[in-house]
């Protein structure tokens, strides 16, 4: 069995990153941690894969993204933002962007091999990471040049990433509609193997245990960041009695669902119940009534990915200045949360 770059980096104790720049000969990486990684390279037996060697030798001027979506393509206006950041700041560094749209799963895995393999892009911008992120892992070992718009907990990967401290986000949103006397605060989250899902709940727990309240499982669900998915779980939640007096979606699209499934059932959003969501996406601000979120700058998020992986492919980013980037969001307080008193918060 041929030797990985994975091997290599567990028998150094360096990371998958690490090895493949010392293989590459940047100069970032210090000449004794150099010349240990390439002695024990040869002490192994490791063979640069012929495709990956050729892959240094051209250029295609293409930065590859794969939108991984369960819902129909580009309906979701979170992507829409991010790609337009993407897109925009491609062409102003020249270059092409090259898009697919992939359920999350082996189908998507697939895509990234045959980009990597058949030379179709210089390198890839990765989003919504998961948990044990296989697409990183892959790249990781292939030694290819990538940026991630999130945080990944896979060991020993140590990669270029931009991300947004979701759990202050919630944390700080769920406090504001504690202080606004709610205690039933039901909780829309994504699916628990995307990182972020992890981050934004533990900052809703957070909360709940900095003012007594106790975590409830049975306001808790699980949707799939789709408005249709936010209207069945936001049913599901506001059926129950006593019934949650708010009810805080992971993201915009799926709170704009759960704004439909309380009118469906007669209620008043702001003043019957209060909703909330996270991204700030365009249709936040239009909703019926304007949804209270957490904004996190997406249209500036795809535009900086896009930088950083110009920046490494051009031999800009060999020392990023900073290669983990998290930013702060912002809360957006709008009509959907109320500010009137809401019956029965108790």
């Amino acid at each position: 069995m041929p030797v990985t770059l994975k091997d290599i980096a567990q028998r150094v104790g360096y990371s998958i990153t690490t090895v493949s720049r010392a293989l590459a000969g940047y100069s970032d990486v210090a000449e004794p941690t150099r010349q240990l990684i390439l002695d024990t390279a040869a002490e192994m037996g490791y063979s640069p894969d012929a495709t990956a060697r050729h892959l240094r030798a051209q250029r295609t001027d293409t930065i590859g993204f794969v939108i991984p979506t369960h819902g129909p393509r580009f309906s979701d206006p979170f992507f829409s933002e991010l790609l337009a950041g993407i897109g925009n700041k491609a062409a102003e560094r020249e270059f092409d962007l090259l898009v697919s749209t992939r359920a999350p799963g082996e189908e998507e895995l697939i895509v990234y091999r045959r980009m990597v393999k058949e030379r179709r892009v210089d390198g890839l911008l990765v989003v919504r990471t998961r948990h044990q992120d296989q697409r990183i892992e892959y790249l990781a070992e292939q030694g290819f040049p990538f940026v991630a718009f999130g945080r990944s907990d896979l060991v020993g990967a140590d990669f270029p990433y931009l991300d947004v401290d979701g759990q202050a986000g919630v944390r700080q949103l769920t406090q504001h509609l504690i202080d606004l006397g709610h205690r039933r605060i039901g909780y829309v989250s994504a699916p628990l193997d995307l990182t972020f899902a992890s981050h934004r709940i533990a900052g809703y727990r957070e909360a709940l245990d900095a003012n007594s309240i106790p975590f409830d499982a049975q306001w808790v669900v699980v949707g799939q960041l789709t408005e249709r998915s936010g209207y069945e779980m936001g049913r599901e939640l506001l059926i129950q009695s006593p019934r949650p007096t708010v009810i805080i979606a992971c993201n915009d699209l799926m709170a704009l669902g759960v704004i439909s499934a309380a009118q469906s059932l007669g209620l008043t959003v702001g003043r019957d119940v209060a909703v909330a969501g996270f991204d700030d996406v365009p249709l936040a601000e239009h909703a019926h009534p304007p949804l209270t979120t957490v904004r996190q700058p997406i249209y500036e998020i795809g535009q900086r990915i896009c930088d950083m992986l110009i920046q490494l492919l051009q031999g800009e980013g060999e020392l990023l200045e900073k290669p983990h980037i998290v930013l702060e969001p912002e809360l957006i307080v709008r009509q959907s949360c109320g500010t009137a008193s809401l019956p029965d918060r108790g």
